[in-house]
């Protein structure tokens, strides 16, 4: 058995391995960039190795750095998790080849799914279903535009070695083909070092099914069944469940049955992840399901297959590594239950789910009585979300006997989460898991697409400030915040007049206060004390430097109560600001240059997104300051747009 396992990675997979090995007795080594050098995962290990600079491909993506990480400490075996070198086979291979135990696929299967179209290729040899589409050699603009046609409108572009929902456009109509092709290949490079794509039918009632497969040196393999991972945005999971919903048993036999099939096509061992998109126009059938792709290692959403199945997937990882034979047969395995995850993000949903990074000064992450809920993270109260990596805070989880309960449970679970300053999508997630298709399994990958509106729509949480801004007058009664009744009202837009009543319970800095019951018609009436049982709703305010943060179903509010006459000047109009720290990769114009409403200016990568920057108006660039590569910070101006001159 190994004793002493390196992680080379960061965040909630880290401390997710670490949890496992540290109960089998197995010793842990972190490694971590400068901007980790306080992270969760550095203090949760045995030991710690810095590796380099922020930049994860100057730290976390130097194989040599990490390998020699290693060997330092006396590890006997590197665990990759997810991301940066975990599909990465010549990794793999030097780790063997320095005499570490990899724990993960041999470096062959890892090559053999790592090129979807040469794994695709590899399917059809073993009667795995694939999607129609494009897998050839000829990579010209001419070739692929003519096999676009030959698919049909609309059409996926999809990089060959891609994962992770990068490298992915789809095409809806031929005259928008070549710029989004340029588009996924530029991704794809940055991302992959690799620019090939093909190209797939796109799939109009797509759902994404995958099932969690596992394999040993033995020659065993078994499936843990199936996931639902439909619920996505720009082809990143958002929500993720298993069992998938409305899936019969002779349509899980048939996928599940392909799923082995193509593990052991590339003789697979440790756990791996068959990928397939499904036509659910007339719901899940085993004849309208396909092959996608594979991901050689364990996935983010692993824990709701452990939720459902009771097995511990880091465990069999580090064991099938060692040596051991898989701990159970197929027949030894079963579903117990439903469990679902959702994906806890630094990101502000109402300004276009750009990243928030900054320190997480409040935090609260709740495990409500009665729910069974589990908590995977990276930080804690303090921890900073930088701009360099994956923006997740968190993935909660939730089990229960039936997929109705556990939507409850994770809704109630979403409601609760605290986080300020930093924006998180807690209320989108709360909002999404509340939206009667949903609830009825009626999801497909376009499900955030078509239910936008309602996603994004907080008119209702608004409508309740009311009384979430008598909570905080409420408080500023009993902190002795000394601020103005009159500028809290101005803040707030109180309608004077407006007579209403409610029953409220409230947490203040921490401190769970009594029920409090008030009216409020125009002043701030009375409070009086009522037990728990009469309450309307649940909500928590935190006296901040600025005010009091007003926290409500999954939201966050800042309620002002003092100004102070600082705070930034916002930019004129028609300049365009960077609303992130970031890299420009793109300048589509020059000095000069009249453009028009809507019209690209540049794109700016920035946690791993590409954000394209347009032109408020018709005009003419004035100011360009930046070109490809700059690095930029939040709030710079990069160029503005001037209108044309008018002529007489």
């Amino acid at each position: 058995m190994i004793t002493k396992l390196l992680i080379a990675n960061r965040g909630e997979i880290a401390c997710r391995i670490m949890r496992t090995a540290r109960s089998m007795g197995v010793a842990t080594v972190a490694v971590y960039s400068d901007a980790d050098a306080k992270a969760l995962h550095v203090r949760s290990a045995d030991e710690a190795v810095h590796i380099g600079p922020s930049p994860a491909a100057e730290s976390y993506l130097v194989g040599a750095k990490i390998i020699a990480a290693a060997q330092q400490t006396g590890a006997d075996a590197i665990h990759p998790g997810y991301g940066f070198l975990s599909e990465n086979a010549d990794f793999a291979q030097a780790v063997i080849d320095a005499g570490l135990v990899w724990v993960g696929p041999k470096p062959a299967s890892i090559r053999a799914m790592g090129l979807k179209d040469a794994a695709k290729a590899r399917m059809i040899e073993a009667g795995v279903p694939v999607t129609p589409g494009y897998l050839g050699a000829d990579q010209s603009l001419e070739r692929l535009t003519k096999e676009a046609d030959t698919i049909g409108y609309p059409v996926l572009i999809k990089a060959v070695a891609g994962g992770g929902g990068k490298g992915m456009r789809k095409v809806d109509a031929p005259a928008d083909f070549a710029e989004m092709l340029a588009s996924c290949r530029r991704e794809a490079k940055a991302s992959f070092g690799n620019d090939e794509v093909l190209l797939e039918k796109w799939i109009t009632s797509p759902r994404h099914i995958e099932v969690q497969v596992f394999g040993d040196s033995h020659g065993n393999v078994v499936h843990l069944f199936e996931r639902d991972c439909s619920l996505q945005r720009r082809h990143q999971k958002v929500i993720e469940e298993a069992p998938a919903p409305g899936m019969d048993a002779e349509t899980r036999e048939a996928i599940c049955a392909a799923a082995v099939r193509a593990a052991k096509a590339v003789d697979y061992e440790g756990a791996g992840t068959i990928e397939f998109i499904a036509d659910a126009s007339e719901g899940l059938r085993a004849d309208r399901i396909f092959f996608m792709e594979m991901n050689t290692r364990l996935q983010v959403e692993h824990p709701v297959t452990e939720e459902i199945t009771g097995v511990d997937l880091v465990e069999w990882q580090l064991r099938v590594a060692s040596g051991e034979a898989l701990p159970k047969r197929q027949d030894e395995l079963s579903i117990n239950g439903h469990a679902i995850e959702a994906r806890l993000y630094a990101e502000d949903p109402a300004k276009g789910f750009l990243p928030s990074t900054g320190r997480l000064e409040h935090l609260i992450l709740p495990e409500p009585p009665g729910i069974e809920v589990r908590v995977e993270t990276g930080v804690v109260e303090g921890s900073e979300i930088s701009p360099f990596y994956d923006p997740m805070i968190a993935k909660l989880v939730v089990h229960a006997e039936t997929r109705e309960r556990a939507i409850a449970d994770l809704a109630e679970v979403c409601a609760g989460v605290e986080i300020w300053p930093v924006r998180s999508n807690a209320g989108f997630l709360k909002r999404a898991l509340d939206q009667a298709d949903f609830v009825v399994g009626n999801v497909t990958t376009a499900f955030i697409g078509e239910h936008e509106a309602a996603l994004l729509d907080t008119s209702a949480l608004r409508h309740s400030l009311k009384a979430d801004a008598a909570v905080a007058l409420i408080t500023r009664e009993l902190s002795g915040i000394g601020s103005s009744y009159g500028t809290l009202r101005d803040e707030l837009k109180f309608p004077r007049g407006n007579v209403w009543q409610t029953a409220i319970g409230l947490r203040l800095n921490g401190d769970p206060k009594t029920a409090l019951a008030f009216s409020f018609d125009g002043e701030p009436t009375e409070v009086v004390e009522q037990s728990r049982d009469w309450l309307d709703r649940y909500v928590s305010c935190e006296q901040t430097e600025g005010g009091i943060v007003v926290f409500d179903d999954g939201e966050a509010v800042l309620v002002r109560t003092r100004h102070d006459g600082t705070g930034q000047a916002s930019a004129a109009d028609g300049a365009i600001i960077a609303p992130m720290p970031g890299k420009v990769i793109a300048v589509d114009v020059s000095e000069g240059q009249a453009v028009t409403a809507g019209q690209r200016l540049l794109v700016l990568e920035a946690m791993k997104m590409e954000h394209a920057l347009t032109a408020p108006f018709d005009g003419v660039v004035e100011g360009l300051t930046v070109s490809a590569g700059a690095q930029v910070q939040v709030d710079a101006v990069l160029c503005r747009v001037v209108p044309a001159a008018s002529e007489e």
